[in-house]
Protein backbone atom coordinates (compact mmCIF):
# COMPACT_ATOMS: atom_id res chain seq x y z
CA UNK A 1 0.00 0.00 0.00
CA UNK A 2 1.89 3.79 -0.82
CA UNK A 3 2.60 6.02 1.22
CA UNK A 4 0.81 8.81 2.25
CA UNK A 5 1.89 11.54 0.62
CA UNK A 6 2.23 13.78 3.64
CA UNK A 7 3.84 11.12 5.41
CA UNK A 8 6.72 11.02 2.55
CA UNK A 9 7.45 14.25 2.94
CA UNK A 10 7.73 14.08 6.61
CA UNK A 11 10.07 11.65 6.22
CA UNK A 12 12.12 13.61 3.46
CA UNK A 13 12.41 16.71 5.92
CA UNK A 14 13.68 14.85 8.67
CA UNK A 15 16.32 12.97 6.42
CA UNK A 16 17.52 16.51 5.12
CA UNK A 17 17.55 17.97 8.52
CA UNK A 18 20.07 14.66 10.17
CA UNK A 19 21.56 15.22 6.93
CA UNK A 20 22.44 18.97 7.92
CA UNK A 21 23.06 18.34 11.49
CA UNK A 22 25.65 15.62 10.40
CA UNK A 23 27.68 18.15 8.16
CA UNK A 24 27.16 21.29 10.97
CA UNK A 25 29.00 18.88 12.79
CA UNK A 26 31.38 17.97 10.85
CA UNK A 27 32.63 21.43 10.56
CA UNK A 28 35.14 22.84 12.46
CA UNK A 29 34.05 25.45 15.24
CA UNK A 30 35.76 28.68 16.13
CA UNK A 31 37.04 28.26 19.66
CA UNK A 32 35.39 30.75 22.25
CA UNK A 33 38.28 32.81 22.21
CA UNK A 34 38.55 33.39 18.62
CA UNK A 35 34.86 34.67 18.46
CA UNK A 36 35.02 36.94 21.20
CA UNK A 37 35.95 40.80 20.10
CA UNK A 38 39.46 41.71 20.48
CA UNK A 39 39.29 44.16 23.75
CA UNK A 40 39.47 47.73 22.82
CA UNK A 41 42.37 48.32 25.96
CA UNK A 42 44.91 45.89 26.57
CA UNK A 43 44.78 46.21 30.50
CA UNK A 44 42.32 47.80 33.16
CA UNK A 45 45.39 49.08 34.63
CA UNK A 46 45.79 52.38 32.40
CA UNK A 47 42.90 53.79 34.13
CA UNK A 48 45.15 54.53 36.94
CA UNK A 49 47.69 56.15 34.62
CA UNK A 50 44.61 58.32 33.31
CA UNK A 51 44.24 59.30 36.63
CA UNK A 52 47.69 60.28 37.40
CA UNK A 53 47.78 62.25 33.87
CA UNK A 54 44.36 64.52 35.58
CA UNK A 55 45.77 64.68 38.97
CA UNK A 56 49.09 66.13 37.18
CA UNK A 57 47.50 68.49 35.04
CA UNK A 58 45.49 69.48 37.69
CA UNK A 59 48.38 70.04 39.70
CA UNK A 60 51.04 71.98 37.55
CA UNK A 61 48.91 72.84 34.67
CA UNK A 62 50.30 71.59 30.76
CA UNK A 63 51.84 74.27 28.61
CA UNK A 64 49.76 75.72 26.00
CA UNK A 65 49.95 73.67 22.61
CA UNK A 66 52.77 71.51 23.32
CA UNK A 67 54.13 68.67 21.43
CA UNK A 68 52.64 65.81 22.88
CA UNK A 69 54.81 62.29 23.26
CA UNK A 70 53.04 59.42 24.01
CA UNK A 71 53.11 55.42 24.20
CA UNK A 72 54.99 52.78 25.60
CA UNK A 73 57.68 52.75 28.20
CA UNK A 74 60.16 54.47 25.97
CA UNK A 75 58.46 57.43 26.27
CA UNK A 76 57.23 56.68 30.06
CA UNK A 77 60.87 55.89 31.12
CA UNK A 78 62.33 59.16 29.13
CA UNK A 79 64.10 61.03 32.37
CA UNK A 80 64.29 64.35 30.65
CA UNK A 81 62.30 64.19 27.94
CA UNK A 82 60.53 67.69 28.74
CA UNK A 83 63.47 69.41 28.56
CA UNK A 84 65.20 67.89 25.95
CA UNK A 85 64.54 70.06 23.01
CA UNK A 86 65.34 73.42 24.35
CA UNK A 87 62.42 75.52 24.61
CA UNK A 88 59.96 73.41 22.73
CA UNK A 89 56.93 72.98 25.07
CA UNK A 90 57.02 68.88 25.65
CA UNK A 91 54.89 67.06 27.75
CA UNK A 92 55.16 63.79 28.54
CA UNK A 93 52.37 61.18 28.02
CA UNK A 94 53.54 57.68 27.93
CA UNK A 95 52.15 54.69 29.93
CA UNK A 96 54.36 51.87 30.35
CA UNK A 97 53.27 48.37 28.56
CA UNK A 98 50.85 50.25 26.62
CA UNK A 99 49.88 49.06 22.76
CA UNK A 100 48.42 51.25 19.67
CA UNK A 101 45.01 49.91 21.07
CA UNK A 102 45.39 51.61 24.08
CA UNK A 103 46.51 55.00 22.66
CA UNK A 104 43.52 54.92 20.48
CA UNK A 105 41.14 54.26 22.91
CA UNK A 106 42.50 56.90 25.23
CA UNK A 107 43.50 59.01 22.69
CA UNK A 108 41.89 62.28 24.15
CA UNK A 109 43.27 62.04 27.65
CA UNK A 110 46.73 61.60 26.48
CA UNK A 111 46.65 63.70 23.75
CA UNK A 112 43.53 65.43 22.24
CA UNK A 113 42.81 67.52 25.03
CA UNK A 114 45.66 69.26 25.34
CA UNK A 115 45.11 70.95 21.69
CA UNK A 116 49.03 69.64 20.46
CA UNK A 117 50.79 71.10 17.80
CA UNK A 118 52.01 68.17 16.82
CA UNK A 119 51.75 64.45 18.40
CA UNK A 120 54.93 61.77 18.65
CA UNK A 121 53.88 58.36 19.34
CA UNK A 122 56.40 55.33 19.82
CA UNK A 123 54.73 51.94 20.18
CA UNK A 124 54.72 48.57 18.87
CA UNK A 125 57.01 46.57 20.72
CA UNK A 126 54.23 45.31 23.43
CA UNK A 127 51.82 45.19 20.42
CA UNK A 128 53.82 41.87 18.66
CA UNK A 129 55.09 40.38 22.39
CA UNK A 130 51.09 40.06 22.50
CA UNK A 131 50.88 38.06 19.24
CA UNK A 132 49.57 41.12 17.56
CA UNK A 133 50.60 40.60 13.77
CA UNK A 134 52.47 43.28 11.57
CA UNK A 135 49.79 44.14 9.75
CA UNK A 136 47.55 44.55 12.96
CA UNK A 137 50.02 46.63 14.46
CA UNK A 138 50.00 49.03 11.35
CA UNK A 139 46.25 48.91 10.92
CA UNK A 140 46.25 49.80 15.15
CA UNK A 141 48.87 52.91 14.20
CA UNK A 142 46.82 53.98 11.09
CA UNK A 143 43.37 54.34 13.72
CA UNK A 144 45.61 56.78 16.30
CA UNK A 145 46.36 59.07 13.31
CA UNK A 146 43.13 59.03 12.20
CA UNK A 147 41.54 59.42 15.25
CA UNK A 148 43.43 62.49 15.92
CA UNK A 149 43.22 63.77 12.94
CA UNK A 150 39.64 63.79 13.26
CA UNK A 151 39.16 65.45 16.33
CA UNK A 152 42.10 68.14 15.56
CA UNK A 153 42.47 68.39 11.63
CA UNK A 154 45.75 69.07 10.29
CA UNK A 155 47.53 67.99 13.61
CA UNK A 156 50.20 66.30 12.67
CA UNK A 157 50.99 62.67 13.63
CA UNK A 158 54.50 60.92 13.61
CA UNK A 159 55.46 57.47 14.72
CA UNK A 160 58.76 56.69 16.11
CA UNK A 161 59.78 53.47 14.50
CA UNK A 162 59.39 49.91 16.49
CA UNK A 163 62.97 49.75 18.12
CA UNK A 164 65.26 47.01 17.81
CA UNK A 165 66.37 45.39 21.13
CA UNK A 166 68.64 42.15 22.28
CA UNK A 167 65.77 41.15 23.97
CA UNK A 168 63.43 41.43 21.19
CA UNK A 169 66.03 40.17 18.97
CA UNK A 170 63.77 36.97 17.81
CA UNK A 171 60.96 39.43 16.57
CA UNK A 172 63.51 41.89 14.24
CA UNK A 173 61.69 40.41 11.21
CA UNK A 174 58.35 41.25 12.40
CA UNK A 175 59.58 44.66 13.26
CA UNK A 176 60.74 45.65 10.41
CA UNK A 177 57.51 44.20 8.55
CA UNK A 178 55.51 46.57 10.91
CA UNK A 179 57.65 49.71 10.52
CA UNK A 180 57.83 49.18 6.41
CA UNK A 181 53.99 49.12 6.89
CA UNK A 182 53.54 52.23 8.94
CA UNK A 183 56.25 53.92 7.13
CA UNK A 184 54.76 53.36 3.32
CA UNK A 185 51.30 54.33 4.77
CA UNK A 186 52.17 57.73 6.71
CA UNK A 187 54.50 58.54 3.31
CA UNK A 188 50.89 58.85 1.23
CA UNK A 189 49.06 60.84 3.92
CA UNK A 190 49.25 64.71 4.32
CA UNK A 191 50.44 65.48 8.07
CA UNK A 192 51.59 61.99 9.30
CA UNK A 193 55.04 61.30 9.48
CA UNK A 194 57.68 58.46 10.19
CA UNK A 195 60.92 58.47 12.84
CA UNK A 196 63.25 55.61 12.19
CA UNK A 197 65.01 55.10 14.78
CA UNK A 198 65.45 51.47 13.97
CA UNK A 199 68.19 51.67 11.11
CA UNK A 200 71.07 53.59 13.43
CA UNK A 201 70.03 50.99 16.29
CA UNK A 202 71.64 48.61 14.39
CA UNK A 203 75.49 47.36 14.40
CA UNK A 204 77.58 46.69 11.74
CA UNK A 205 75.97 43.05 11.11
CA UNK A 206 72.61 44.20 11.05
CA UNK A 207 71.82 43.13 14.96
CA UNK A 208 70.35 45.39 17.88
CA UNK A 209 73.17 47.74 19.24
CA UNK A 210 73.35 46.38 23.25
CA UNK A 211 75.61 49.53 24.14
CA UNK A 212 71.84 51.68 23.90
CA UNK A 213 69.98 49.22 26.32
CA UNK A 214 69.94 49.03 30.70
CA UNK A 215 70.58 45.23 31.65
CA UNK A 216 67.03 44.15 30.89
CA UNK A 217 68.25 44.83 27.24
CA UNK A 218 65.22 46.25 26.31
CA UNK A 219 64.85 49.40 27.58
CA UNK A 220 67.05 52.17 26.98
CA UNK A 221 70.12 53.69 28.84
CA UNK A 222 71.13 57.12 28.36
CA UNK A 223 73.14 56.74 25.22
CA UNK A 224 70.11 55.12 23.41
CA UNK A 225 68.14 58.51 24.60
CA UNK A 226 70.99 60.39 23.40
CA UNK A 227 70.75 58.56 20.16
CA UNK A 228 67.18 59.42 20.08
CA UNK A 229 67.26 62.90 21.21
CA UNK A 230 69.71 63.83 18.05
CA UNK A 231 66.93 61.88 15.72
CA UNK A 232 63.55 62.92 16.63
CA UNK A 233 65.52 66.60 17.27
CA UNK A 234 66.50 66.74 13.58
CA UNK A 235 62.64 66.09 12.89
CA UNK A 236 61.75 68.62 15.46
CA UNK A 237 64.16 71.00 13.54
CA UNK A 238 66.09 71.27 17.03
Amino acid sequence: MPLPFRLIRALLAATLLCASVACASARPTATAAEMLPLDPVSSPAWVDDMARFAAEDAARPPPPRPVVFTGSSSVRMWPDLERAFGDLPVLNRGFGGSQFRDAVHYADEIAIRYRPRRVLIYSGDNDLMSGRSPAQVAADARRFAERIQRELPGTPVAFISIKPSPFNADRIGQQREANALIADWARRQPDVDYIDVFTPMLDAEGDPRDDLFLADRLHLNAQGYALWRQIIGAYLGR
